[in-house]
């Protein structure tokens, strides 16, 4: 083994051990966040109050089938980062994406087979509270 062999192991055990400690981290904060599955309540409705701790997410998702049409709408008590989107493969689609809202309304018209997800994000450094309702036409 070379000097230079010997030289790198330790900045490469300290930079491995660096990333296990952030996927650690990211892990930790994720678990804390809120993911709730969409069930339909009386077939056609769905209404929450969420609410999301300092720096944390919620995430409501459910599989929908194309010619559905999604009626939403939420009011937080405090501005938060939204968005809906589904996933394909690797790549995130985003129909909708607005940052810093405090409320927001709209109709997500289905055209694939997909597992959407409604998601609202706390960058505060307090907590807030959303009331969500999403109606399948």
């Amino acid at each position: 083994m070379s000097c230079d062999t010997l030289g790198r192991a330790p900045r490469q055990r300290v930079a491995a051990s660096v990333l296990v400690g952030a996927a650690l981290w990211i892990g930790a904060g994720i678990a804390q966040a809120e993911v709730i599955d969409l069930h339909w309540q009386e077939g056609r409705r769905f209404e929450r109050n969420l609410p999301i701790a300092a720096g944390k997410f919620a995430e409501i998702c459910g599989p929908l089938e194309p010619g559905h049409t999604v009626r939403w709408s939420f009011k937080a008590d405090r501005a938060v980062n939204f968005n809906v989107h589904y996933h394909v493969g690797k790549d995130v689609r985003y129909p909708v994406k607005k940052d810093q809202v405090e409320s927001l309304h709209g109709d997500l018209v289905v055209d694939a087979r997909q597992d959407y997800c409604w998601m609202w994000v706390n960058k505060t450094a307090t907590p807030a509270t959303l009331a969500v309702t999403l109606t399948r036409e």
